[in-house]
């Protein structure tokens, strides 16, 4: 009788637990397709080929985010060749070299502290740091600068544990030919965790094209038209940024969700390359 009143209670409380977690779900996805859809809606009717190749003429009294998507393709550039050395160096090293666990521990809690602190404390240290103390102004360079600190405990995380994921034995295989451990790192390690540098590319490349806060600060929110090299030395916006100013500064909703919805479609292909990469190197692992 007792197991028959314990079996009817645990059926109950599964049969509960599966409700509220379909209940979670149905919440969670429908919030996010709303969300979407909204976007997309207000926003896909407003692009059109001028929107997208242009720069904005208060003369002739035109709107265009060429600059804006010609800047953002410009920070992501500048930002990912700063911090692949940096992080994936940083990893290397306190994976195959450093030998004190008690600072590779400091350090890998140093860089989780970094990873949860607001964008907007990164824009006013960038803009003290590197606008005012290294004098480079409110450039796309110092906003830049700032995205490497931003981002640096990602590509450095993601990096560690896909290193600590290459098995030992080829290690020491590689060890007992005779190669070195530089030459080791390079042409067995490395090879083996390129998934993770991937990965933590992909997921800098994201939060890059959805910072506004810390560039606000630090690269500003010009419209200008500049090739890549000058246009890193001067002050721009990229997309998040240009929807923040349409947006609020100059109530233009329309261009705003314009550029909302690119920023989805962005996203979207960012999460795709993410998936695409992820099932090659399973593929190549298998083989």
């Amino acid at each position: 009788m007792l197991k028959k009143k314990l079996s009817k209670k645990r059926k109950t409380y599964i049969a509960a637990v599966r409700a509220l977690m379909l209940i979670s779900t149905a919440v969670t996805c429908t919030v996010a397709a709303f969300v979407v859809i909204y976007v997309i809606v207000k926003g896909v009717p407003n692009i059109s080929w001028q929107l997208l190749s242009t720069a904005p003429s208060y003369l002739a009294d035109t709107i265009g985010i060429l600059p804006d998507i010609l800047n953002t393709l410009y920070i992501v550039l500048a930002t990912l060749v700063l911090i692949l050395p940096l992080g994936v160096g940083a990893a290397i090293y306190l994976t195959e070299y450093a030998t004190n666990k008690k600072i590779v521990a400091a350090i890998e809690y140093a860089a989780e502290t970094l990873s949860g602190i607001p964008s907007i404390i990164y824009g006013l240290v960038g803009m003290l740091v590197f606008c005012e103390f290294f004098g480079m102004g409110t450039t796309l360079l110092a906003g830049a600068m700032t995205l490497v600190i931003m981002n640096l405990p990602t590509i450095m995380r993601t990096t560690q544990e896909s290193l600590k994921t290459v098995p030992q034995s080829y290690r020491e295989g590689a060890f007992g030919l005779g190669a070195g451990k530089w030459r080791v790192i390079r042409t067995v390690v490395l090879p083996g965790c390129v998934d993770g540098v991937v990965t933590g590319c992909i997921l800098t490349v994201g939060r890059i094209l959805g910072e506004s806060a810390a560039l606000l600060y630090t690269a500003g929110f010009a419209h200008a038209l500049n090739g890549i090299i000058e246009g890193l030395g001067r002050s721009g916006a990229t997309l998040t940024v240009a929807l923040y100013v349409y947006a609020k500064e100059q109530g233009e909703f329309e261009i705003a969700f314009a550029i909302a919805s690119i920023l989805l479609l962005l996203t979207f292909l960012i999460n795709l390359a993410a998936a695409m990469t992820a099932k090659f190197f399973k593929r190549r692992t298998a083989q």
